[in-house]
């Protein structure tokens, strides 16, 4: 019976190790290995390691903040000037609101209760109001949706949720990588709205990027050995009242929402850290191409 060499350390070449550095997988013998948070780091990677946290920089190559609850703060004040925007125009029976809600395509009002199947030009024609939907050119829809909402309880569950999470998340991944996550999450639910929800149903909120957070989240606990329970629990409720209230909580968008913010996390976790920072956002842009090319293919079908 024949056994492969084993190889041998890379600063030592006649050392034989099968010991493996966590960081860059290089072989390093006992007398260069260094106990790191997981199993052993060699020394280049250890010496980059420090280079890297007086420079600021963390692990998937974001900077560090001074301050990384802003950006949430920012994001919330944001959804709140929206909200009594919305407010001050009628609320969810407003124009602003109509406006902002993301339809899958336009329809014609005859009343605050019944929805007309007829041409816009026909609509208008006979002096009634005609909503936009992104296939019919509403495209900021796909985006305005996630910071409208309906009612003082809509928003203060989803600003609460982005307030806890959305500061944790920016101390791991920094600022521009934080809102990738949160603002594609966030198309992407306009992505999965727009293939599975019923074409005339207006759906706003922040829950599909907080969704989004939540995968995120979540993929850092398991890859660094975190609480996963805790947070398989929080998920799992929030599952369990989407489903029940499925008759007015849009189970696609949290779904879109949760698909898109696991995707990008992952890109921007498990990159090659020689690769980053460019394919990062190499892999951010194509998951987002992917939301939107969803998005307009489905606008085109029913144009």
């Amino acid at each position: 019976m024949e056994f492969d060499a084993p190889p041998t350390c890379y600063r030592h070449p006649e050392v034989p190790t099968r010991i493996s550095c966590q960081r860059c997988g290089r072989p390093i013998c006992p007398q260069c290995m260094i106990p790191g948070a997981v199993g052993f780091q060699c020394p280049d990677c250890v010496a980059a390691g420090r280079r890297e946290t007086r420079q600021g920089v963390l692990p998937y190559g974001g900077r560090r903040g001074q301050r990384p609850e802003l950006t949430s703060y920012a994001l919330i004040a944001l959804n709140a000037l929206v909200f009594v925007g919305v407010w001050m125009t009628g609320g969810a029976f407003g124009r602003l609101f109509d406006a902002l809600a993301i339809k899958t395509r336009g329809y014609c009002m005859l009343d605050a209760d019944r929805l007309l199947d007829i041409p816009q030009q026909q609509c208008v024609a006979e002096g009634l109001q005609w909503v936009d939907g992104v296939a019919t050119g509403a495209w900021w829809q796909v985006l305005s949706n996630a910071f409208t909402h309906a009612d003082l309880m809509h928003i203060g569950f989803n600003m609460l949720a982005l307030y806890f999470l959305g500061p944790q998340l920016e101390r791991v991944f920094g600022r521009a990588r934080f809102l990738a996550i949160y603002l594609v999450a966030a198309v992407m639910a306009s992505a999965f709205i727009m293939l599975f929800a019923n074409t005339w149903t207006s759906t706003v909120g922040a829950s599909g990027a907080v969704f989004g957070l939540m995968g995120a989240i979540a993929l850092v606990a398991y890859k660094h050995k975190g609480n996963m329970r805790t947070i398989l629990v929080w998920i799992g409720a929030n599952v369990v009242i989407t489903v029940a209230g499925a008759s007015f909580i849009s189970w696609q968008g949290h779904l879109g929402g949760f698909v898109g913010g696991l995707a990008v996390a992952a890109a921007v976790m498990y990159t090659p850290k020689a690769r980053r920072p460019r394919m990062q956002w190499v892999l951010v842009g194509a998951i987002t191409v992917v939301a939107l090319g969803i998005i307009a293919a489905r606008a085109v079908q029913l144009g």
